[in-house]
């Protein structure tokens, strides 16, 4: 049986959330991000007509659109609008996964036995934007890869299908920067020896290309020959990932504490970094010398930012330790995971805070994580037996 896989991408997903609430952004060149030392969250299509891209720097972006209106994003917002979006999906598909907080991919192969898988997914788009007010842009192909690709040649309001015999002529003439997870360093590496699109690289022997660029090369070449065998995971809000220290004496020593969870939220963050994570919720856990154990959580938009989480799990704490009494044990965990790379908040960050944020997240994995970390949390110690890290 031939898959049949969805990709559903909603289009200028923050610019399209504004506009809901702002009809008179309709039309005209839209810039979402904060500040004149900020750097563009996302952008309208009349925008990036000029040229102005995601990540570019607020400055650069207006001297090349210099009539573009700037907007504070307003991620409870965006997150808010995501969620309903997934609900209306979620309703609807048989298997679903939640790629990122804009983006989304379905399994509905066999479908064509009892109901076209075109027709219903282009009825599933239409009931997104029914009932959401949002505008989205599907492709139907065999795969994820494929499926992916279709989407952003068919933006905005795409509404492609892809069968299995149209997948090389239609990725041959594309530039082989429209395969995913395909970065700059790769791309100036292969362009330099005459690689720059598709069929050339899928024409490439792959032991080759393994030899050049290492274990990343076979999958550069399959997802140029259109081969992907990823299946589509089922999408849940249960996944987290947490973090818990035990001391070796009981103690009651605040800034020891405070250092502590500093540590741990750095930790986490970078992994949620590592592996394309954002999370929406935070929890803090406390045990006391008696043994009672208490927890306290609260709901945050989408983000993986160090500094945006250590607010919240300080803020926590503080509500939530009031015995003055020893601590034998604390915690944090990071829960509601959906998959994306917006890694920090791009609405209130500067261009210098996302170099910095980068250039750690580099040294850390070619390093370790012990390689650079705030003095802050220098307490941590990551590898010691009293910390357990673990995964649901």
């Amino acid at each position: 049986m031939e898959r049949a896989i969805v990709h559903l991408d909603l289009d200028s997903f923050f610019v399209s959330c504004e506009r809901l609430n702002h009809s008179e952004l309709n039309g005209i060149p839209l810039i979402i991000g904060g500040g004149d030392r900020g750097v563009v969250a996302s952008c309208s299509y009349e925008a990036r007509s000029f040229g102005v891209r995601s990540a570019m720097p607020i400055k650069m972006a207006l001297r090349l659109c210099p009539q573009a209106k700037v907007v504070k994003g307003d991620m409870e917002l965006y997150s808010k609008l995501s969620h309903t979006v997934t609900e209306v999906i979620e309703a609807k598909a048989p298997v679903m996964e939640k790629a990122s907080i804009d983006e989304f991919y379905l399994d509905i192969s066999g479908m064509d036995k009892f109901y076209g898988s075109y027709k219903w997914t282009n009825e599933l788009a239409q009931s997104v934007t029914r009932e959401t007010g949002l505008p989205i842009s599907f492709a139907l192909s065999v795969n994820k890869t494929v499926s992916k690709i279709a989407t952003g040649e068919g933006k905005p309001l795409g509404k492609l299908q892809i069968t299995e015999n149209m997948v090389q002529p239609f990725l041959n003439p594309l530039s082989i920067q429209k395969i995913p997870m395909l970065g700059p360093v790769t791309f100036q590496l292969l362009s330099r020896i005459g690689i720059r699109n598709i069929q050339t690289l899928s024409e490439m022997p792959a032991a080759v290309l393994q030899q050049m660029i290492g274990k990343n090369g076979l999958e550069l070449w399959k997802k140029a020959n259109g081969i992907d065998t990823a299946a589509v995971e089922p999408y849940t809000e249960r996944k987290s990932i947490s973090t818990e220290h035990t001391f070796d004496q009981d103690t009651i020593d605040i800034p020891l504490l405070k250092s502590l969870l500093i540590g741990m939220v750095e930790k986490l963050a970078f992994q949620l970094r590592s592996e394309e994570w954002l999370c929406s919720t935070v929890v803090v856990k406390i045990r006391y010398a008696n043994f009672d154990t208490e927890t306290k959580q609260c709901k945050i938009a989408y983000t993986s930012a160090d500094h945006i989480l250590t607010q919240q799990v300080s803020d926590l704490f503080d509500k939530l330790y009031q015995r003055r009494m020893r601590l034998r044990l604390i915690g944090i965990r990071f829960s509601g995971l959906v998959r994306g790379t917006y890694q920090i908040d791009l609405f209130e960050d500067t261009e210098e805070l996302l170099a910095l944020y980068q250039a750690m997240d580099k040294m850390k994995s070619r390093y370790g994580f012990d390689a650079v970390m705030r003095c802050a949390g220098a307490s941590f110690k990551p590898n010691t037996k009293s910390e357990i890290l673990k995964r649901k």
